[in-house]
């Protein structure tokens, strides 16, 4: 075009491909329930709790520390994510928004649960001696160091089947776990902070689609309060 031989640039009659979103398949909390059960004194038992409870991602979870931890506070910071990349290997972040820092508080069931996997771990690090790699990770592998997220993958899809759950990403934890929030009543802003959303509009984006659903329980609300009076009415129009 710069040279004469054309009229105009021809990338500009090229549509570009439609972006097609992924399915989300998100656990009901009857599923996850039967998961989290189906996997107790499992190695991932307290890992993928932590994703179904927290809606942290994977690589939030893998590069989670013991010092991100405050047991008397119940509460962790999310402060940095790590992903496998072939020829570089393992590449840990911050989060790529201000809002990905957060602090999330945990239930003390998931206290308890941390302190004996704590307390595990240490009798691994002192099964490994001098092998163990101390990164002072949360979820490390069997010698301290990070835990490759394609393992992990691997060992999911398997604990799945065990379960008999229907396939679904990893990540479909996180969506598992606003959904659930959501069934529970949890308003959309507490989610949104807990998943590390930088705007709320990216919150209800993904799961505004649920609130319809949800319109019933309101509705029976209403009725527990006004109910009996709006039937005494219409027995005197009658």
């Amino acid at each position: 075009m710069r040279w004469g031989y054309v009229s105009r640039n021809v990338c500009d009659l090229v549509e570009p491909p439609r972006i097609v979103s992924r399915e989300v398949t998100p656990l009901t909390l009857e599923q996850a329930q039967a998961l989290l059960k189906s996997v107790r004194e499992h190695r991932l038992e307290v890992l993928l709790t932590m994703a179904v409870v927290t809606g942290m991602r994977r690589g939030e979870l893998l590069a989670l520390r013991w010092s991100n931890i405050d047991f008397e506070r119940r509460t962790l910071l999310v402060l940095h994510t790590v992903d496998y990349i072939p020829r570089y290997g393992y590449v840990e972040t911050e989060p790529k928004t201000a809002a990905g820092k957060r602090l999330i508080r945990l239930p003390s069931f998931l206290i308890v649960m941390l302190k004996q996997h704590h307390d595990q771990q240490r009798k691994q690090q002192l099964k490994q001696g001098g092998d163990w790699e101390n990164r002072d990770l949360v979820f490390p592998d069997m010698h301290g160091g990070y835990f490759n997220p394609n393992y992990l993958l691997r060992m999911f899809k398997k604990l799945l089947q065990e379960a008999r759950i229907p396939h679904m990403h990893f990540h479909d934890l996180r969506h598992s776990a606003a959904t659930i929030l959501l069934s529970m009543g949890v308003n959309m802003k507490v989610i949104q902070e807990l998943l590390g959303h930088s705007d709320i509009a990216i919150t209800l984006g993904l799961y505004s689609h649920l609130l319809p659903s949800m319109q019933q329980e309101v509705v029976d609300k209403w009725d527990t309060v006004f109910g009996g009076e709006d039937d005494e009415e219409d027995e005197e129009e009658d």
